[in-house]
């Protein structure tokens, strides 16, 4: 009750929460960077065909659908410091089953570990809301992108560590693609017990304290109404502009290192394009934060669609063995994707009330994380049955749609 009568405490609550969100943040990044640069180049290895390269990264989105779920359920109910923290740890388990798995050659051991894997995902997805449970209304995004943009330390470093992870792995005698899998599972560890530890008092449970005094305090039902509703107008773009963000970015992302391998680029070079892109999906997050707050969220949606559109044509078109052209059209489809994720959020936290906002925002989660499982999965068959090129010019077309979806559902009166 001392944290609901005093707004300075919430501030101080507030920036607390902030620093240990930016600390695990840092870790996660570490975690969800061995998926996606070496998953289908594991998966290629020990299946020994590319038809199915794009399932490991398939699973752990899938599996990702699930821990949000079950992130955004357990933080409803015990608070953040319990929800997040199950996630990473969970995740960092799975990281540990994927080293195991290409030890002792197993698929189905394989399988099983990426979806337990993609737990340590959803959390540092979801990681974001943690930051706008006591944020003002005027710097949610603002707050949501700086919890992002922590990220990059952690995101950056994973990919440009491939190699030195791989050495250090067949230094005891494992395959070097499991270098940045011990790498994650240590990673997803540390940012589970940091949180444990250090987010207290949970900002969750006091925001949802805050508007239950607020609401006993209200003057009239109708105040008490509108402190309560949920805006499904809001929460329809938000989750449409994240959705579709996330088909086209795991999409084209899962098959770019199948397809420059195929061109001569070493691991290292592919663990470049990987970071750029990573730090491209979460560095330029402080500055769309401020934009989305000054702008609208529909606004950036848009900005979202036009700039992935930019980086599948360029995907689709640039040599194979163009590095340059390459990093360039991987650095604008995160972008894109930063656009979008932070637009969409920001759509999603506005249109909830504490009430019901972390199971809402694990619902949301688990479309977001089902539609990258659908894209990551058929992404190495479109690839093997025709071409990089087919897929970048597929996401291309999908980033176009989101354009006139927002406008529909932003003109629908009924959601309200």
């Amino acid at each position: 009750m001392e944290y609901v009568k005093s707004p300075v405490k919430q501030r101080q609550l507030h920036a607390r929460t902030m620093k240990v969100v930016v600390a695990s943040q840092i870790c996660g990044g570490a975690g969800l960077a061995a998926g996606i640069t070496v998953g289908a180049l594991l998966a290629q290895d020990m299946l020994g065909t590319d038809s199915f390269s794009g399932v490991p990264t398939g699973l752990f989105t899938l599996g990702s659908a699930g821990a949000a779920l079950m992130v955004g359920r357990l933080s409803q109910r015990l608070g953040r410091r319990i929800g997040l923290a199950a996630g990473f740890l969970t995740g960092g388990f799975g990281a540990i089953g994927v080293v195991l798995a290409a030890l002792l050659n197993s698929i189905p051991l394989l399988f099983i570990s990426m979806l337990v894997y993609g737990a340590g995902t959803a959390t540092n997805l979801q990681a974001r809301y943690a930051g706008t449970d006591l944020a003002l209304p005027t710097q949610r995004a603002k707050t949501i992108s700086m919890a992002m943009v922590f990220t990059t330390f952690g995101a950056v470093a994973g990919p440009n560590l491939v190699e030195l992870t791989g050495k250090l792995a067949t230094s005891i005698g494992a395959p070097a693609l499991t270098g940045p899998f011990m790498l994650a599972s240590i990673a997803y560890i540390l940012a589970g017990v940091i949180l444990l530890i250090f987010l207290k008092p949970d900002p969750f449970i006091v925001a949802k304290a805050i508007a239950e005094v607020q609401s006993e305090g209200s003057n009239s039902a109708k105040s008490n109404e509108e402190g309560t509703s949920i805006h499904k107008k809001g929460i329809m773009i938000g989750a449409s502009v994240m959705v579709l963000t996330q088909i086209v970015m795991i999409a084209i992302m899962t098959m770019t290192p199948v397809h420059m391998q195929h061109h001569g680029h070493d691991l290292s070079k592919i663990g470049l394009v990987i970071g750029v892109h990573v730090a491209s999906m979460y560095l330029p997050s402080v500055i769309t934060g401020v934009l989305v707050d000054k702008f609208g969220y529909i606004f950036m949606a848009y900005a979202s669609g036009f700039t992935l559109l930019l980086s599948g044509l360029l995907a689709a078109f640039v040599p194979g063995d163009s590095m340059g052209l390459l990093t360039l059209a991987l650095a604008l489809l995160g972008l894109g994707w930063n656009f979008g994720l932070i637009s969409g959020t920001a759509a999603i936290v506005d249109a909830t009330p504490s009430i019901v906002r972390a199971k809402t925002q694990g619902t949301v989660d688990v479309l977001i994380a089902l539609s990258g499982a659908s894209g990551g999965a058929l992404s190495g068959m479109v690839v093997a049955h025709s071409s990089y090129s087919i897929l970048s010019l597929m996401g291309s077309v999908l980033s176009l749609l989101l354009i006139p979806i927002v406008v529909w559902f932003r003109n629908k009166q009924s959601f309200t």
